[in-house]
């Protein structure tokens, strides 16, 4: 599933994980790819992998994954 350029990382802890926990539990983890920029911020949907609003983030925090470079 991930390549040298994508992480996998799960929404419930945030944490990076590997390919075969990502397959296993795909509503719960986001593959992410690298970013460019240090200093950017990402907040992504864990069920659909959809880039989301900050609002969203805040209503469903167990379902989504702010995503640092």
């Amino acid at each position: 599933m991930a390549d040298d350029t994508t992480h996998a990382r799960s929404a419930v802890t945030g944490e990076f994980v590997t390919d075969d926990t990502a397959a296993k539990h795909p509503d719960t983890t986001v593959v992410e790819g690298s970013s460019q920029d240090g200093d950017s911020k990402r907040n992504r949907s864990a069920v659909t992998g959809e880039f989301v609003s900050d609002d969203t983030v805040d209503k469903h925090p167990d379902t989504t994954v702010v995503e640092k470079g």
